[in-house]
């Protein structure tokens, strides 16, 4: 049988619908995001995991010059190693019908005789090659795609320096290759980078590599320790020319994935206790005034014996009927986001099977959270509901006092009208009221300002990095360092303008226990194609003795200007340097390392020596340019910085970054649920009050102007508050939308506090008209009638 406090649950329920399930929403989107985006990084690690497992990713790489194939015996003998695979690897040029540059590709190797035993590969479509057969390749499926390439087509390619046909007879994937960037590039680009795999034999005459290898790769066993075994390793390939070997969390693919997957896990924790929070907050009011609107009510119920605590638990009671019913709307919400947008992660990051899974802490940790928040608000209500005698109660409250507005109040009144008047009186009688429904727009304000702001960022990322910092026009990277001869007969091509040597150097750059495998960027003074630039975007002078840090690598390594660095060089002589740093770099793009190209070369020893260059081109002649490039054998690659941006701007515009649209578009319904819920809350607590106003003569215009204008004044005051919230908490979204890949800025863009400001508008604009709508039909005789 439903007791008689029930019945009023159920019935103040229907009454409240409207800002119920505002509410509800509310919550539901905090715990919807967190069960969709914690259900995403669940699947993308389980895929990941499961996939890297099936096709045997190594756990370690060791590249090296050339070794002979006995070595791998005595690799295979550390202790720690489980197999072994010895393969041979090496750079391609792809010619292509119709496209002027050459693509840039990686040829590897497979056994003649086996599959291989580590590294793997999935064959989407066609057949395995013959060994017996030189010509016969497998290609990347992603590039084949970009380039509408089939089982069967045949390509040109150059190979060590000579130019061989190729008949492609399978397309393949691999989780050795799920983001895909030239040497010397950090942005993917299926269309611009390939990887050709052949044959073991095929591959080893055309690099000059029989009975020899260039790359190592090591499964470990269980309870193996990585360092030890990569310093074994390294102790045997060095005098063959090894480089280093390296953990599977530095191989390219994976070390970008992993920071895609990190970026959706640090938006997946910051992110819902906003909404959360916000959703608590608006509990807390709502309650609150419903429980100083039913003061008669609750006295009342207490003189016909019902208990504080009786009393008490019918509101807690409400209180969680609104949690728990957003809560379990926001669950179905996020399972339904989840899997709708888990496909366009697999995509993103090629995986070639999905493996769908939830993490049911995600609903544990929702609907807990959701309730504890709401429990917090409810119960700082309920104190007040215990405090109230039935004698207080059922007195009516004291007789509201104007005279606090003073000689203002006084001047104000010559000016306003009748309505105008109610409508400051009733802000400066209950100053408390007015402030919670300002701080709860201002929390919507400052939504849409960090999420619109978050857009400005991303924008501002591409053009510092393509318009400020890199004013190139082609980016070529030569075979390996060369002399500056070559920069010389890049300057006498016809439609060349400008060209500006650059040298990479691979390195482990250390400060402490904090380190991280990267590049050392040689750049000739007063470089004008790409620059190192400070926070105020003014050139950096480099020094002849220092390097200059980008912001996010002196963040990984915890350093500053004036700390020594350990720069562990990872080619030729491989010396281990200590040099300082002189400064911090603005970049929004990698975390790049600066030196003198001079300076650079004078510390390896090695005078004179490029990698590659920046050139400014007429594109007049770009054609040309483009034929005599791909002519010249020193050449290995040939960018186009406007390929570049393409390819960056749809890189930001999925996987981890499309997240932005969606976390936009819930911030701005949280913003009409705010306003709106403000909007409900004034008219069920006035609506006697305004019924009594048409009793007496008011129109509806004049009643609904006597709401509708505090509704005004607190949204118009709450713009600037929302605007300063949103522009410190715009810092922590940022910070969880960058990587190690790119950076996002939180930057002050009037823009985009005009944009949300005009939302906030809207969003009172339409919760005033839905307003006034139940306001005109308010059946007069009803809304004077004492509830309950």
């Amino acid at each position: 049988m439903v007791s008689p406090l029930d019945h009023k649950l159920l019935r103040d329920l229907w009454r409240m619908k409207g800002q119920a399930m505002a509410i509800g929403m509310v919550i539901a989107v905090g715990v919807g995001m967190l069960v969709m985006m914690t259900g995403l990084v669940t699947s993308l690690n389980e895929t990941r995991a499961a996939y890297y497992e099936r096709y045997r990713l190594a756990d370690v790489f060791a590249p090296v010059t050339r070794a002979p194939d006995r070595l791998a015996g005595r690799l295979a003998a550390i202790d720690g190693v489980r197999s072994v695979e010895a393969r041979v690897i090496g750079g391609a040029l792809i010619d292509l019908d119709g496209i002027d540059l050459p693509v840039q590709a990686q040829a590897v190797s497979l056994p003649d005789l086996r599959n291989p035993r580590l590294n793997g590969v999935f064959l989407t479509d066609g057949r395995m090659i013959d060994r017996d057969r030189t010509d016969e390749i497998l290609l990347l499926q992603s590039f084949a795609m970009a380039h509408g390439l089939r089982p069967g087509d045949r390509i040109q390619a150059t190979m060590n320096g000579a130019r061989r046909g190729f008949r492609i007879v399978g397309l393949a994937q691999s989780p050795e290759f799920l983001y895909t960037t030239a040497p010397g590039e950090l942005i993917p680009d299926d269309a611009r980078f390939g990887v050709i795999w052949m044959s073991r034999s095929a591959l080893a005459a055309a690099y000059d590599m029989e009975g020899a290898f260039n790359e190592a790769l090591l499964s470990l066993t269980r309870g193996a320790n990585p360092a030890a075994v990569q310093e074994a390793v390294d102790r045997i390939l060095i005098p063959y020319g090894g480089t280093g070997a390296y953990p599977l969390a530095d191989q390219t693919s994976n070390r970008f994935v992993s920071e895609e997957i990190s970026g959706l896990e640090a938006a997946a924790a910051g992110v819902p206790p906003v909404f959360l929070a916000v959703a608590a907050f608006l509990l807390y009011i709502v309650i609150n005034r419903m429980v100083q609107s039913e003061r008669e009510e609750i006295g009342l119920m207490k003189a016909f014996g019902y208990t504080n605590t009786e009393v008490g638990g019918h509101y807690f009671k409400l209180v969680m009927a609104i949690a728990i019913g957003g809560a379990l709307a926001g669950c179905l919400m996020g399972i339904a986001g989840g899997r709708a947008l888990i496909h366009i992660y697999i995509a993103y990051f090629k995986f070639p099977f999905l493996v769908f899974q939830l993490d049911p802490a995600s609903f544990v940790t929702g609907v807990s959270v959701s309730i504890l928040s709401a429990s917090v608000g409810g119960m700082l209500v309920l104190r007040s509901v215990f405090a109230l005698t039935p004698a207080t109660a059922m007195r009516a409250p004291a007789p509201a006092d104007y005279s606090r507005t003073g000689k203002m109040g006084r001047a104000l009144n010559v000016w306003l009208d009748q309505p105008s008047r109610m409508v400051v009186r009733r802000i400066t009688r209950q100053p408390g009221r007015m402030a919670g429904a300002m701080i709860g727009i201002a929390c919507g304000m400052a939504l849409c300002v960090s999420m619109i702001t978050i857009y400005a960022g991303f924008d501002r990322t591409i053009d510092l990095t393509f318009n400020v910092i890199d004013r190139s026009d082609v980016m070529v990277s030569f075979n390996q360092d060369v002399s500056e001869t070559a920069i010389f007969n890049l300057r006498r091509m016809e439609g060349v303008t400008l060209v500006e040597p650059v040298r990479h150097v691979p390195a482990i750059l250390r400060n402490g226990r904090n380190s991280h495998r990267g590049v050392v960027t040689g750049l000739a003074p007063d470089a004008r194609l790409n620059r190192a630039l400070d926070n105020d975007l003014a050139e950096i002078p480099l020094q002849k003795t220092g390097i200059a840090l980008s912001t996010a690598l002196a963040d990984i390594l915890k350093i500053r200007p004036g700390d020594m660095l350990t720069v562990d060089v990872r080619t030729g002589r491989q010396p281990v340097l200590q040099i300082p740093v002189t400064a911090v770099a603005q970049s929004l793009l990698g975390a790049p390392a600066y030196m003198d190209l001079a300076a650079l070369n004078r510390v390896l020893r090695e005078p004179n020596r490029v990698s590659g260059a920046y050139l400014s081109i007429d594109q007049v002649h770009a054609s040309a340019i483009y034929t005599k490039l791909q002519d010249m054998p020193t050449v290995a690659g040939v960018g186009l910085k406007s390929q570049a941006e393409v390819a960056f701007q749809t890189l930001m515009n999925t996987g981890a970054g499309a997240i932005r649209y969606v976390m936009g578009a819930i911030a701005f319904v949280i913003t009409f649920g705010i306003v709106y819920n403000a909007a409900r809350i004034a008219y069920a607590e006035r609506s006697r009050d305004l019924a009594s106003l048409r009793v007496i003569g008011f129109t509806r215009a004049e009643t609904a102007f006597v709401l509708l204008g505090e509704l005004a004044i607190v949204t118009l005051v709450a713009l600037p508050l929302g605007g300063v919230l949103g522009y410190y908490l715009s810092f922590s979204i940022a910070a969880g939308f960058s990587s190690e890949l790119y950076q996002i800025p939180a930057i002050f863009d009037p823009a985009s506090y005009g944009f949300a400001a005009m939302v906030v508008i809207g969003a009172a604009v339409g919760s005033g008209w839905l307003v006034k709508r139940d306001i005109d039909r308010a059946e007069l005789v009803s809304a004077l009638k004492t509830r309950e």
